[in-house]
């Protein structure tokens, strides 16, 4: 079943985000459950937080692939946001 994961970056973070990147996408690589997802990007470009689309079992699923990502364990994200979704377009 397909969860969004949608998570917001603390404040001047990016340094820390780019230092913990390739372990980030090697984990979702790793893990075979991400469908799509990328970056959230401010007016300016600048990458601060993440969206990712999860196709796992059930949501404490999604929570446990959330909470062992990379990111989340050095402490990037500010939040984190967790929901069943359902491909209606595209």
């Amino acid at each position: 079943m397909p969860f969004v994961m949608i998570a917001r970056d603390k404040p001047d973070s990016l340094s820390l985000r780019m230092a913990t990147r390739d372990a980030h996408l090697a984990y979702a690589e790793d893990t075979g459950v991400v469908m799509f997802g990328g970056p959230l990007l401010s007016d300016e470009g600048e990458m601060r937080g993440s969206m990712a689309v999860l196709d796992v079992a059930d949501r404490a699923a999604a929570l446990e692939w959330s909470k062992n990502d990379p990111y989340a364990k050095a402490g990037l994200f500010s939040d984190v946001e967790i929901s069943a979704w359902k491909r209606v377009m595209g």
